[in-house]
């Protein structure tokens, strides 16, 4: 996407009074503004701002609300931001998309893949960034009894497949993003499989792949004691692992709440990956400590401590 080096991190700015993890937070506009503005500049590459819960068993948000919602919101981050931290739309109606691209976001979240058939045309015009995902069935029906015969071909397939209408509706490759819709419609084994397996859905999908765990229930699930999952504030440091994953397993972007520690991990893996073996200056600060002086060392050649 134009503007964005990747690796790189989307936050996550709900305004919202219903999210599973933050809803009713950031509803006022001046608390969504400065909530956006502290993740841009913990670092944030792009702020992800919709206006509609799709959280498990959530109903959809009007186009009018989610626009009433939203655009003063981007207008104003835009604003503040644009020149240095990309603008997104959270949204699968085509209108609202709309609203917010005039408003000054540059990119489409759409987490139907272009269910609604404006979609992909009105980002192509736009010259607009677009992250489509995988989601079995609606928020409403998602989670009550998600099945595939192989997650990891099944979500693949499907993400080559938009890929391509994505590009016949003219939108360039270099402004794609693919994202495998962790806990949209899977179970705890699904998304598990799909990070397991994650070069093989970049591979199947053909363009940079975006994944989002931030706070998700198999992240509670895995990380808690059997039958007791963990509560959504106990969750920071199984996303922090996850995104680790993920970043290490092909992932291009990856989409959270908490931005700082997300950011960190993308630039420590930057230099690793960018760090040659024997090179004498890393670009890392850490440097090896100097040896100890021989003193401490007894005639057996063990350590005096």
């Amino acid at each position: 996407m134009r503007g964005v080096e990747l690796p790189a991190v989307m936050a996550i700015v709900n305004v919202t009074p219903d999210s599973f993890s933050d809803g009713g937070r950031f509803l006022d506009v001046g608390r969504a503004v400065e909530h956006g503005l502290e993740l841009a500049a913990a670092g944030a590459a792009v702020l992800d701002v919709g206006g509609e819960s799709t959280r498990p068993g959530s109903q959809p948000v009007p186009a009018d609300e989610q626009r009433r919602r939203t655009v003063p919101v981007i207008k104003r981050l835009a604003a503040e931001v644009s020149e240095r931290v990309a603008i997104s739309i959270d949204t699968t109606d085509a209108s609202v998309a709309a609203a917010a691209l005039e408003a000054g976001a540059t990119v489409v979240n759409d987490i139907t893949a272009g269910r609604d058939p404006a979609m992909m045309p009105l980002v192509a015009e736009a010259g607009a960034g677009y992250v489509f995902m995988h989601m079995q069935g609606t928020p409403a029906t998602m989670q009550l009894d998600p099945r595939y015969d192989d997650v990891v071909a099944e979500v693949g397939a499907f993400l080559a497949e938009r890929r391509d209408a994505a590009l016949e509706a003219g939108i360039p490759a270099g402004e794609l993003m693919a994202d495998p819709g962790l806990g949209f419609g899977k179970t705890v084994a699904h998304n598990l499989t799909l990070l397991a397996r994650l070069g093989d859905v970049a591979a199947a999908a053909g363009v940079p792949i975006l994944v989002g765990p931030s706070r998700k229930g198999f992240i509670g699930v895995v990380g808690g004691a059997p039958g007791a999952p963990l509560p959504l504030d106990q969750r920071e440091d199984g996303t922090l692992a996850t995104v680790v994953w993920a970043l290490d397993h092909g992932a291009s972007m990856v989409r959270v709440h908490d931005v700082a520690p997300a950011v960190e991990a993308v630039r420590l893996l930057s230099a690793m990956a960018a760090a040659v073996p024997t090179d004498p200056d890393p670009p890392v600060s850490w440097r090896p400590p100097t040896p100890a002086p021989s003193a401490g060392v007894s005639s057996a050649g063990g350590s005096a401590w």
